[in-house]
């Protein structure tokens, strides 16, 4: 299974320059997952046909028209990543554990005389609800014998003036040494490492989350149909802390020993996007949902700032720290529209099945004055629509429940090692559930893979390939009143 999640082919240019806002960005927050309730998430987030659980008013908020009481949970989780990364015939691994809130939430129901025309409630829905978790640890290294990051800063510098050096790249290599004028020319220059075989290595750690907060209003006509909708407030917070280093572990290079350039970037943003949903019960053992999701529109700000450190022979260090970079921008999300079908056999069995459409080639970047263009048209080159499907059962054993799912998220990638990316994810859960209260646990193991490179594909030839397994431990508990 290879990778759609989060990051593109080119995610490592973020190394070389961090400031660079691209098509990464543009991915990174329109990929969302099925956090939410145990239940949901057992479930693999496929409920958007059968209701009746908080978590679905963020994918089909028409599910708030099954609600019958007011309902009040919280949803306590852990969650376990582990990175496996191969680099030029080496293997490295590394792990993060994060603790978090991925779910609270509130339905108000309200019944309605039988005189309102067929409509038996109105509810009103709070929910928060996580829907990424950027927190990883990435650590990748091998032995490079025909390139280095540093070829990319001289093929950028070369034909330019050292005035003109971008200060959090070439700039911070000119600074320490590392790129130095040639001799050959004007405003021609070369690098300190004159035969490869140096040890690259880069560790990544990233953290935040992604969450929407979703304001919910819905109806049940007949106990026939259910409609819905919500007003989402996104809100985002992604930070990365990486270090990319260059050494002469076998001492073979004359005049270099090592070079260290560390990258820090906090992003954080505030959205808004609106959801309709609608739910058919043409008979009791069978419901069918429909939801659309407009693009949400999300006010973006990036903080970074880069530092380079050499160290030459000879006891020869340098060390030079970019001034503190701040840039604002907004990004727009896909569409959404989804559509899903659910069964309820002899009222001691739920199954629903989902399918979601999502075009990733709709995303784009903005600022005033716009500089995005380029970007948004590689985003409509690189990327495409994509078919993405939910399988979740539940088999009630009154007062337990059993319950599982599984989804499959395709590749939003036109072309590349990505193209046939895709993410898996296996769910299973138990519940507990009497007429005033109710405990649900969940477990959600998702796996994929991304093809990426260290630095610029035209220099360096080789990928690297990252395997990703993370587990989500979740908790619910919650009341009816």
């Amino acid at each position: 299974m290879k990778k759609i999640f989060f990051i593109s082919i080119l995610s490592s240019f973020v190394c070389s320059n961090i400031k660079a806002q691209n098509d990464i960005d543009a991915m990174r927050y329109s990929q969302i997952t099925f956090g939410g309730t145990a239940r949901f998430a057992s479930m693999a987030g496929s409920m958007g046909a059968l209701g009746g659980d908080i978590s679905t008013l963020t994918f089909n908020p028409a599910g708030i028209g099954i609600f019958r009481k007011t309902e009040l949970s919280l949803t306590p989780s852990i969650f376990s990543q582990t990175t496996n990364s191969e680099y030029l015939n080496t293997n490295s691994q590394d792990r993060k554990l994060n603790f978090n809130f991925g779910h609270i939430g509130l339905v108000a129901t309200i019944p309605l005389k039988e005189n309102n025309n067929g409509w038996e409630n109105v509810n009103f829905g709070l929910t928060y609800n996580r829907t990424n978790n950027f927190h990883n640890r990435i650590y990748t290294e091998g032995y490079n014998k025909t390139s280095s990051l540093l070829d990319s800063y001289v093929a950028s510098a070369n034909g330019h003036p050292d005035t003109d050096f971008d200060q959090f790249s070439t700039g911070l290599a000119w600074e320490t040494f590392l790129i130095n004028p040639d001799t050959n020319g004007t405003n021609i220059y070369n690098h300190v490492i004159k035969n490869y075989g140096e040890l690259q290595r880069k560790s990544v750690l990233t953290k935040g989350s992604m969450y929407e907060t979703d304001i919910s209003f819905g109806g049940n006509y007949k106990s026939k149909l259910f409609v819905g909708g919500s007003i989402g407030f996104v809100r985002t917070r992604y930070v990365e802390e990486s270090l990319y280093e260059e050494i002469d572990e076998k001492d073979t290079i004359a005049g270099f020993k090592s070079f260290a350039l560390s990258n820090d970037l906090t992003t954080t943003g505030k959205g808004v996007n609106l959801k309709l949903g609608i739910i058919v019960k043409p008979a009791d053992w069978l419901r069918v949902g429909f939801a659309a999701h407009t693009p949400s529109s999300i006010t973006m700000k990036d903080e970074y700032n880069s530092s380079m450190k050499s160290d030459l022979d000879g006891g020869v260090r340098y060390e030079k720290k970019s001034e503190q970079g701040i840039f604002d921008y907004n990004i727009t999300t896909p569409y959404r529209l989804i559509g899903s079908v659910g069964f309820i056999i002899n009222k001691i069995a739920l199954i629903n099945a989902e399918y979601e459409h999502v075009d990733y080639s709709y995303a784009q970047l903005y600022s005033r004055p716009n500089v995005f263009s380029e970007v948004n048209t590689s985003i409509r080159k690189k990327y495409t629509n994509t078919n993405n499907i939910r399988l979740g059962g539940e088999i009630r054993l009154d007062p337990f429940a059993i319950r599982v799912g599984y989804a499959l998220y395709g590749s939003p990638f036109k072309f590349g090692e990505n193209k046939d990316a895709s993410r898996t994810s296996y769910t299973a859960g138990l519940g507990y559930r009497s007429d005033n209260y109710f405990i649900d646990f969940a477990y959600v193991l998702t796996k994929y893979t991304e093809y990426g490179y260290l630095y610029d594909p035209q220099i360096v030839n080789s990928t690297y390939r990252n395997q990703y397994s993370n587990s989500s431990f979740m908790l619910t508990m919650g009341v009816r009143f």
